[in-house]
């Protein structure tokens, strides 16, 4: 564990952070004095940039299975729900078939027979952030991964900017309660754009569910090959 004491504005805040070892000084204990919004981005970043030990997940505390959920793929009640019984209860050799798993428990929902199916995959889908730069007013989450991951998306002419947006909305009217989901992995706007159009142009609903499942695995296997060869750094 490592204690820490921090100054937001005006007001001391005690801190106990679980932290990998590489961020903990000798002391054990590091006073900073920054602003709490700082403390708070920084404590993400850094809380999201590790996994623990495949091996460990099953005797983590609930917390520690779901932060380590949520490093894979993105925030989401609803998957949380979905594969706590499975953190709890089942061994992993690596995290690509824990991620294997959760596509398989994914895929098993049937959103077309089960309204309560139907709420759940939409929840997970529903998860991950829009492509594209958000607008200023735009309050919605958006991952630190989420962030590298869009970084070509969010360059260039406003225009493009824009049409992306707009394929956004006409996506998700498309396919309610969906978002479009692709494993980026360095590829253009116009590329991705133009996946997109085929996408809606296609009306596949169920297609669909299952590609963004899919997308959603290969982005979460990306990442956890990503933090598996930093901590080897």
């Amino acid at each position: 564990m490592w204690g820490g004491i921090y100054i937001g504005p005006g007001i001391y805040h005690q801190a106990t952070l679980q932290l990998p070892s590489r961020f903990i000084p000798r002391s054990g204990i590091l006073f900073a004095y920054v602003p709490a919004k700082v403390l708070k981005t920084a404590t993400s970043i850094i809380m999201s940039s590790s996994l623990p030990p495949i091996s460990s997940l099953p005797s983590l505390s609930q917390d520690e299975q779901f932060r380590a959920l949520d490093t894979l793929f993105e925030p989401s009640e609803e998957l949380h729900t979905l594969m706590a019984p499975v953190l709890s209860n089942q061994n992993f050799s690596s995290y690509n078939s824990l991620i294997d798993a959760v596509g398989g428990r994914m895929s098993a929902l049937s959103p077309k027979n089960s309204p309560t199916d139907d709420k759940i995959l939409a929840g997970i889908l529903g998860s991950h952030p829009r492509l594209g730069r958000p607008k200023a007013a735009d309050t919605e989450h958006m991952s630190e991964f989420s962030k590298r991951e869009q970084a070509n998306l969010n360059t260039g002419a406003e225009e493009q900017a824009e049409k992306l947006r707009l394929l956004n909305v006409e996506y998700e009217e498309r396919f309610p309660g969906l978002r479009f989901v692709t494993f980026v992995n360095g590829r253009s706007r116009d590329v991705i754009m133009e996946e997109m159009r085929q996408r809606i142009e296609r009306g596949d609903i169920e297609r669909e569910r299952q590609e963004t499942i899919q997308a959603m695995c290969d982005i979460a296997k990306d990442r956890a090959k990503n933090l598996e060869q930093s901590s080897l750094d």
